[in-house]
């Protein structure tokens, strides 16, 4: 028995699918992943295949995970509990978080957050 590859349209479709459920513009998206609409729309259309980092980044931006792309479309039944979606500021914050290696320098991220947060005006 033979499986059958995704096509980079398939994957495309999937994205696009994903991203119109969320209420994500084509620009926000391109944007949080750091490059053009135009290339955004590139991906969804299969007209540019995606590798293996950019389906990541991708999934991470949609608050899907990374099977989502691959499985078939399933109605009514979810195997991995999606994440929730966050707004464009609250992602961009969490993706430098997360490139953030010192473990000092994330400490103080936190304490920086957290003065804020008391802060009212």
């Amino acid at each position: 028995m033979q499986k059958k590859i995704k096509t980079s349209k398939e994957i495309g479709e999937r994205v696009k699918k994903r991203r119109r459920e969320l209420g994500i513009s084509q620009e926000k998206l391109a944007e949080i992943l750091g490059v053009t609409y135009q290339q955004v729309q590139r991906y969804e259309s299969g007209v540019n295949r995606l590798n293996v980092e950019n389906i990541q980044l991708i999934a991470n931006a949609l608050s899907t995970p990374v099977s989502y792309f691959f499985e078939p479309d399933k109605k009514s039944v979810v195997a991995e509990e999606l994440s929730i979606y966050l707004p464009g500021e609250e992602s961009k914050l969490l993706r430098y978080f997360r490139k953030i290696k010192n473990s000092s320098s994330k400490n103080t991220v936190i304490q920086v957050a957290r003065l804020a947060a008391r802060n009212k005006t």
